[in-house]
């Protein structure tokens, strides 16, 4: 599995890097939809010309104010309801 040098505030917002076998990224998967910033620098820091998408679990905007306010009762209660799902 390969690793990037991400920023920490930056690598926060991210929920999953998906990769290929080759590991290659297919897809990152963020909490919150990235800034147009923010996906520029996720680009150039994977440096893969096959990326294809940014997908984000919530579809809501939300400021980086907010953000750092909430973001650990969001992953928290976003894992917790992960877990309960019924199968």
């Amino acid at each position: 599995m390969v690793s990037f040098d991400i920023p920490s505030d930056l690598n926060e917002k991210i929920y999953e890097i998906k990769t290929r076998s080759d590991d290659s990224v297919l897809k990152i998967v963020s909490y919150f939809p990235l800034t147009e910033y923010e996906k520029k620098t996720m680009i150039s820091i994977i440096n893969d010309p096959n990326f294809i998408t940014f997908n984000s679990i919530f579809t809501d905007i939300i400021s980086t104010e907010e953000w750092n306010r909430t973001k650990s009762q969001i992953k928290k209660r976003f894992q917790d309801e992960i877990f309960n799902i019924d199968y």
